[in-house]
């Protein structure tokens, strides 16, 4: 099972940056997936999940409204959208996948990604 990120990369605040999740090595479209991140210096913690159908999505209260998690199966890739960026959005950002239990907890998650780095200038 392979998760590459692409997609990061320096941003002014303010403006928009788009990550893509590419799955590969299993069936995806039964897979739910989440984005995590991790700030220098603290903890990873939940951004954003979407259920295998892309009928339920989720996000942390620090990015609602700002930020859109989107799936393409026929692709297996999912996206996030990040608008608005602010400082504290700075951090490596991490896509996983799985198929049980609490999305916006990295138990959910069996797969994960290398990470990809977004830096948010202000």
């Amino acid at each position: 099972v392979q998760l590459v990120e692409s997609g990061g990369g320096l941003v002014q605040a303010g403006g928009s940056l788009t990550l893509s999740c590419a799955v590969s090595g299993l069936k995806f479209r039964m897979y739910a997936v989440g984005w995590f991140r991790q700030p220098p210096g603290k903890a990873r913690v939940f951004v954003a999940a979407i259920t295998w159908n892309g009928g339920r999505q989720e996000y942390a209260d620090s990015v609602k409204g700002r930020f859109t998690i989107s799936r393409d199966n026929t692709k297996s890739t999912v996206y996030l959208q990040m608008n608005n960026l602010k400082s504290e959005d700075t951090a490596v950002y991490y896509c996983a996948v799985g198929n049980g239990g609490t999305l916006n907890t990295d138990r959910a998650y069996d797969y994960w990604g290398q990470g990809a780095q977004v830096t948010v200038s202000s």
